[in-house]
């Protein structure tokens, strides 16, 4: 599924091909009301993705802000 958010870091609007559904989108969304962690919700992303569904950073943009 395509994602499009946000950088926090940069202001620039991103889109990332995603193995999500819309249910995990939807508990994204409410996780907090439901007490859900991100790991919990998207066990099949990596690390980067979730990163990305949460901050809209991009591996791209870590890499040239800390490397």
């Amino acid at each position: 599924m395509q994602v499009t958010k946000v950088s926090q870091l940069t202001g620039k609007t991103h889109t990332m091909d995603l193995d999500v559904t819309a249910e995990q989108l939807e508990r994204f969304e409410n996780r907090i009301e439901n007490g859900e962690y991100v790991q919990t919700i998207f066990t099949n992303l990596t690390p980067a993705e979730r990163e990305f569904i949460l901050t809209g950073i991009t591996p791209d943009e870590w890499n040239q802000m800390y490397l």
